[in-house]
């Protein structure tokens, strides 16, 4: 797609006008009269003036009606941000005193409604302004670009460009600030109103760290990523790392940068049994956040997968200093466990379960040899309401994978000596990692949001179900950073890849609207399998299905309950849905007794001798003119076309080997018409006209080719029932040759018999003398 129709699809309405002019950039740099390559004759069309006008334009007209609008823009929203704190703070209890400025409770509930409603739409208009900023960003770099492949390097303007965009900070501005006030506003508010927004912690909630949970991952384009952000908060605070004492949601921390040290066996045997699935599958780790230069807490974690897709983990945190005497057997924290022995009079359980972590862990180190093999860095997001667990949801942005290894001797990537890479950790390097060499660092190109339920209020928030299945996402089930690592930077190590490699290199992008309409499929099958199912537990539906609100399964819902309540004993079949216009062209309705006797009784026969003749399509409607009991209806979608279209390759091949063969047809009557006409004579008028029929008869088989090409592709894609085959253009063709030849040998047969008659004497018919035994 052209970038002129990408810029006037994203463009947002209430906005229109103040995008970059990139019709305007495309007049002044007279795309349409050069077609050169920057060469002297190319360069004599662009003078002086014109060079100025189009970096006048560029440089100073729209990049600052550009820049003024976004920081216009920024500012507002700001502002707006300010008015709705200034709105809730007489709605928070006094500091002084605990007590709340605003007791009545109608009145406190009018104004968070109203602050909601305000929120909803910085957020929506926050989002937009990021996308706003990345479009004319990239709209710029497009018109430098054009400028300077059509001009050469007489004229070059992206230098210039890339100074000025520097300069300004429409497409380098950071919303993380605003977007944490935004949740901490929202979360206020939520406490407020009490309502369905989300899912409030109520008496029966589960206890923390009650029950196992159920994790869903997906990948998240950069587009998308300050849009599902926005979204969330909506529902969820940010979970805030070390926040410290200051309150101000200016001043609150960045997102924390956490870094993961994966290890392996030189044979790779734990990414092996990984992407397998064995079972009792297990990864080792060394999990930090921030610098290591700042002594944060490490944490060795060993993850065990049982055969029920269920998780197991040990964990024990280390000092930096023992990190490497533990990974080496030596260090055992004997310390620690005569501490809590000490504290449980030398029974304590704890410290039985704690002894027990370590050797199962310094055990798995030395039965397997495992050493750091991949680092992988990432900035995460947390959202997660404090004290409820329920729902917890991690983004991941800035992913990047590091090889940690030394299996080479001669470069090694990490010093055998030591347990990580000192040249990262020493000089606090940071995404993107810019000194790392090629091959050694991997930058995953999407954000990584997983989600996290447990228990069945969680399961059924209605947000949650919305945004996995938006066109926001997409999801990667099973997906890990370490198995993704391994297999790009060591696909000479191993000999098995990940599935979801093959979909690195496709946009994962996808419209509303059609991800809106795959759902409501998905919804439609999922709840066909429950009512088949629950027929035979007596029950209609399973209550784990909910339909979208206007989809067929919703219909299909409404009908079956009115009708149990009109008519408990009759059968009631889904209501037929309404066919598009190419359906109703294609379906033929049935036939009435009438019309049956009124079709000639020849037609008949003839449908009875060819059942596979075009016109036996009306027994074919006879036979589906059956008459349904009572309160039985013909499904409108059928369980086959129920769902996306998935076609075997050699029903395509087939159709497109179909196609090949006419075209061998078409050209080998082009070839007779031709041969046939230059060997024909000029006085050979039945040659030439018998050549001008062949083409004729070339030129649609041709045309038939692909007509019938195209409308097998077309009742392949929609899964129709109508036959495939066709035997109008074999029949034309065979009957015009079969005439051509008849008539071919009829006229050569008239031009012999009048050739003959006109080369014998006028007295050829007299009778012969003979004179003396010879004819005369």
């Amino acid at each position: 797609m052209r970038f002129g129709k990408t810029l006037k699809n994203s463009t947002y309405q209430p906005w229109n006008g103040k995008y970059i002019d990139y019709h305007k950039l495309k007049v002044l740099l007279k795309e349409h009269d050069v077609t050169g390559d920057g060469s002297d004759s190319d360069s004599s069309q662009w003078t002086e003036q014109d060079e100025e006008a189009f970096v006048q334009e560029l440089i100073n007209v729209q990049l600052d009606k550009v820049n003024a609008f976004q920081v216009e823009t920024s500012q507002q929203l700001r502002e707006r941000t300010t008015a709705c704190e200034q709105k809730l703070r007489p709605l928070a209890p006094d500091a002084d005193h605990g007590t709340l400025v605003v007791e009545d409770e109608v009145q406190r509930r009018s104004v968070a409604s109203e602050v909601l409603h305000e929120l909803d739409g910085i957020t929506r208009e926050v989002s937009e302004l990021e996308k706003y900023s990345r479009i004319n960003f990239t709209g710029f770099l497009k018109a430098a670009k054009k400028h300077d492949r059509k001009r050469g390097a007489r004229y070059r303007v992206r230098p210039l460009l890339q100074v000025r965009l520097s300069q300004l900070p429409f497409n380098s501005e950071d919303y993380s600030p605003l977007v944490r006030r935004l949740s901490v506003m929202y979360s206020f508010v939520r406490e407020i109103l009490s309502q369905n927004h989300y899912e409030t912690r109520d008496q029966d909630a589960p206890r923390f760290g009650q029950d196992s949970y159920s994790s869903f991952k997906f990948w998240v384009h950069p587009d998308n990523v300050l849009e599902v952000k926005t979204y969330i908060l909506r529902r969820l605070p940010v979970l805030i790392y070390n926040p410290g004492t200051s309150k101000e949601p200016e001043t609150l921390p960045d997102d924390p940068t956490i870094t993961s040290l994966y290890f392996d066996d030189p044979q790779f045997d734990l990414y092996t049994q990984k992407v397998a699935r064995a079972p009792e599958a297990g990864s080792l780790r060394l999990r930090w956040t921030g610098n290591l230069k700042d002594k944060p807490a490490i944490f060795l974690e060993k993850k065990v997968v049982t055969d029920d897709d269920r998780s197991r983990e040990v964990r024990v945190q280390l000092k930096q200093k023992h990190v490497k005497e533990f990974l080496d057997g030596e260090y055992r924290f004997d310390k620690k466990v005569h501490r809590m022995e000490d504290l449980g009079n030398g029974e304590s359980r704890e410290a039985e379960a704690f002894k027990k972590d370590v050797d199962e862990l310094q055990s798995f180190i030395k039965e397997y040899k495992l050493q750091p093999v991949l680092r992988a860095n990432y900035t995460r997001t947390a959202f997660q309401i404090p004290g409820d667990d329920r729902i917890r949801i991690s983004l991941d942005s800035n992913l990047a994978m590091i090889r940690e290894d030394s299996l080479d001797d001669e470069r090694p990537c990490r010093e055998r000596d030591q347990w990580h890479r000192t040249d990262i950790d020493d000089a606090s390097m940071e995404y993107p990692f810019s000194t790392i060499r090629t091959g050694e660092i991997v930058r995953f190109p999407y954000a990584l949001l997983e989600i996290k339920l447990r228990g069945p209020t969680a399961h059924k928030a209605e947000w949650i179900n919305d945004l996995m299945v938006s066109h926001l996402v997409k999801e990667a089930p099973r997906f890990s950073k370490f198995v993704h690592g391994v297999a790009q930077l060591f696909e000479d190590y191993v000999n098995s890849f990940p599935f979801w490699l093959g979909e690195m290199e496709n946009d994962i992008r996808r419209d509303p609207e059609t991800a809106f309409h795959e759902e409501q499929e998905r919804l439609a099958r999922r709840a066909e399998e429950d009512m088949a199912v629950g027929s035979f537990l007596g029950t209609r539906t399973s209550p784990s299905v909910k339909p979208l609100v206007g989809s067929p399964v919703a219909r299909i819902t409404e009908i079956e309950s009115s009708s149990r309540q009109r008519q408990p004993s009759q059968l009631v079949m889904p209501a037929p849905r309404v066919p598009a216009p190419e359906e109703r062209e294609q379906r033929q309705e049935p036939e009435s007794p009438t019309q049956r006797d009124q079709r000639p009784a020849a037609l008949s026969r003839l449908s009875s001798l060819f059942p596979s003749f075009p016109f036996s399509r009306f027994s074919r409607a006879q036979r589906m003119a059956v008459d349904l009991p009572p309160g039985i209806r013909e499904p409108g979608i059928w369980i086959k076309d129920a769902g996306p279209v998935r076609v075997e390759s050699k029903v395509w091949l087939a159709n497109q080997r179909t196609f090949i063969k006419w075209l061998h047809i078409s050209i080998l009557l082009s070839t007779l018409s031709l041969g046939l006409y230059n060997a024909a004579g000029k006085h050979n008028d039945v040659a030439r006209v018998l050549s001008v029929v062949y083409t004729f008869f070339a030129i649609f088989s041709a045309a038939w080719g692909w007509y019938m090409y195209e409308k097998r592709a077309r009742l392949i894609r929609q899964r129709s029932g109508h036959d495939l085959d066709n035997t109008f253009g074999p029949i034309v063709v065979c009957i015009g040759l079969a005439v051509a030849l008849v008539l071919n040998f009829a006229f050569k047969y008239t031009a012999t018999l009048e050739r003959i008659r006109g080369e014998q004497p006028r007295d050829a018919t007299l009778p012969l003398v003979q004179q003396g035994g010879q004819t005369l």
